[in-house]
């Protein structure tokens, strides 16, 4: 509660770090939205009017109603984006679990492609300089060496933390959107009449009379793409501070993109070729005074560089969301910094880098990644809608017929947008086999889980007790450890999984004076911290439960040596005066975590299913992270235990002795 408090401060601070934070991505659109809009087709009124109006409407419908208005207000503790708004939603329909998987999906892989399409747009623009026209030529050898030295050096330095030189995104992007709107308001000032752009007939004009027109609709969704950043980011700068920078951001986006339209209506006029095009000109650009160019495109470049490490940061922040909510293999997660949510994540980091170079290798230029660009954020943004139609009418409790017109609204513009971003489907066929593989990914991990935990097999504490005590205090037993702690899928304080009590007493039983069975407890809440402790035998037999919210890396061993600091300190349970297991040559308390991890056993036969998801599971498994760093334990404290996952036994064994 007092991350949400702090979070919806406003100060000058507060609206920097929002600026810095978020608008990366759709603040860099007009580099080249306007100009994927118009193309080489020739310059006419519809087009350019009609380009722009929609940009700004869909503007005003899908980020400032849809995001900006209605989806800030599902806040999970002050926390935003598609697992907060699942983890609101989830009880009300299991179905949402593919809509959230989809949209997770979709939100990942455009971390592929964001950075070098607006990387790429910018270092475009050096084109327009005297004496570099012929050098920065797009899609040349020397601009492709460029944006991917750019993208490699931006993924090498995730790993040293962004802390530092995050501290100045927020200035740099009041300086982008300042310059943007001053530029774009130059070409309004001198050409008023150019506000009748906002009038909607003019998108209905290229719509319906425009040849072609509605398939344009692709390249006008690119204004919008960084609209669920909005959301995601809730967490990090607080409702208010995205709705009054908004307000700012909004204001510059319009007046850049209402200038580029005056501008591409200046050129017509003055270029003397029959068929006027924009013969590869970027209005962006074009629009700049000379002088101040160079200066522009830097920080062109740099707007973009901050776009890309938004875009990172929030892959790294939706994967460990997707980890402590089972959507994703346990992969290693590091603390670049002492800022809390801060992280990095090496494998993730690292397929984020190799695609994003595949992409600027394959596409070469922004304008050919314009086509591949938007298909994913559209299904995005539509899972979005979806979750967002649950929390309306089971949360907020809405009318039925106004859930009803909101979302049907948003899903009329969504399906328009999906439907011309499917007519590109062939110019982007490799970013499919990424989607493909997170997508794969996500769903082998969360279902094959489901399988194994409807096979899991509880049992009552209680029946054991009288053997765990006899065993404790059998001498002839050798001592195992004085305290000897075993992680439970348990939620319930008289249950326990079978096979811990296997391993107790099963083989070489387990002797240790006090028995820990601890139950990490992801809660819906995203930052949850607490835990309770159950005496279940006096001083023999203890359970915890501690409670961790779904941003929360687990660190086990260190809550679990607290909670017995504290335990100790408080003078409960009698453990202040029991020995710990340690010694005049070793003060270290006499601690052991028994891991049991499962093996597929060939004593198994599935349905093809089934059988499928367990294989791809356990694969995944090797490749991810061991439970022993998973949950936080010194590997000199635990021991593994491997037993065989038995799900569906052979029933018929057609075997007879020779005679």
């Amino acid at each position: 509660m007092e991350k949400q408090h702090l979070s919806n401060k406003v100060t000058v601070a507060t609206l920097l770090v929002a600026l810095g934070i978020i608008y990366g991505d759709i603040g860099t659109s007009p580099l080249y939205v306007l100009s994927a809009v118009v193309g080489e087709r020739k310059i006419d009124e519809i087009l350019v009017y009609g380009g722009v109006c929609l940009i700004f409407w869909t503007l005003f419908f899908q980020t400032t109603i849809k995001y900006v208005w209605l989806t800030l207000r599902a806040d999970n503790h002050g926390e935003g984006g598609v697992f907060s708004l699942f983890a609101l939603v989830k009880r009300y329909s299991k179905s949402l679990v593919i809509i959230t998987i989809l949209g997770a999906t979709t939100l990942l892989a455009d971390g592929i492609i964001t950075p070098p399409i607006s990387v790429s747009s910018a270092i475009e623009g050096l084109n327009t300089v005297s004496g570099l026209e012929k050098i920065i030529v797009p899609g040349n050898t020397l601009t492709v060496g460029i944006v991917v030295a750019i993208i490699s050096s931006l993924f090498f330095f995730q790993r040293f933390g962004t802390h530092n030189i995050g501290k100045t995104f927020g200035p740099i992007m009041a300086i982008w959107f300042a310059m943007i709107l001053i530029i774009g308001a130059s070409y309004v000032f001198k050409n008023p009449s150019i506000f009748k752009i906002l009038n909607p007939y003019y998108g209905y004009e290229l719509l319906v009379k425009y040849p072609k027109g509605f398939w344009l609709l692709g390249a006008v969704f690119l204004a919008t793409t960084g609209a669920e950043a909005l959301y995601s980011d809730l967490g990090h700068c607080g409702v208010k501070n995205i709705r009054l920078t908004w307000a700012f951001v909004k204001l510059s986006l319009t007046f850049n993109y209402l200038g580029q339209a005056a501008w591409i209506m200046q050129y017509q006029k003055e270029d003397l070729v029959n068929n006027t095009t924009l013969h590869g000109l970027n209005p962006f650009f074009e629009m700049v005074p000379h002088w101040f160019l160079l200066p522009s495109i830097i920080i062109a470049t740099v707007a973009a560089i901050i776009a890309s490490q938004a875009l990172i940061s929030g892959s790294f922040t939706l994967v460990s969301e997707a980890m402590n909510l089972n959507f994703w293999p346990r992969v290693t997660v590091r603390q670049p910094s002492d800022i809390k949510g801060q992280i990095y994540i090496p494998s993730v980091n690292s397929i984020l880098w190799f695609g994003c170079v595949l992409m600027m290798l394959y596409f070469k230029t922004s304008l050919a990644m314009q086509a591949a660009y938007g298909f994913s954020i559209t299904i995005a943004m539509m899972m979005t809608t979806i979750l967002l139609n649950f929390y309306l009418k089971f949360r907020l409790k809405w009318n039925q017929v106004y859930v009803t017109l909101v979302i049907g609204l948003f899903a009329i513009v969504e399906i328009s947008f999906f439907i011309a971003n499917v007519a590109k489907i062939k110019e982007r066929w490799m970013f499919l086999f990424f989607e493909l593989f997170i997508f794969l990914t996500m769903y082998v991990w969360y279902y094959a889980r489901k399988i194994q935990n409807k096979f899991l097999k509880f049992v009552e504490i209680g029946k054991y007790v009288p053997q765990l005590i006899e065993l404790s205090q059998d001498d002839a037993i050798p001592k195992f450890s004085t305290h000897l702690i075993y992680l439970s899928k348990a939620n319930t304080r008289n249950q326990i999984e079978e096979k811990v009590i296997k391993s107790i007493f099963a083989k070489k039983p387990k002797r240790a004076d006090v028995y820990w069975f601890v139950h990490i407890n992801r809660t819906e809440d995203p930052f949850t911290m607490n835990y309770d402790v159950s005496e279940l035998v006096d001083d023999k037999v203890m359970k915890v439960n501690i409670n961790l919210g779904f941003r929360i890396q687990p660190k086990t061993e260190i809550y679990f040596k607290k909670i017995v600091q504290d335990l100790v300190a408080n003078r409960e349970l009698n453990l202040h005066i029991r020995p710990d297991g340690s010694t005049k040559y070793n003060n270290e308390p006499d601690f052991k975590f028994i891991v049991i991890e499962k093996f597929l056993s060939i004593e198994n036969e599935f349905a093809l299913k089934d059988g499928l998801l367990l294989q791809g599971y356990f694969q995944l498994k090797r490749l991810g992270q061991s439970d022993t760093k998973a949950f936080g334990l010194e590997k000199s404290d635990v021991i593994i235990e491997a037993v065989p996952m038995i799900v569906s036994p052979y029933t018929k064994l057609e075997l007879a002795r020779a005679h």
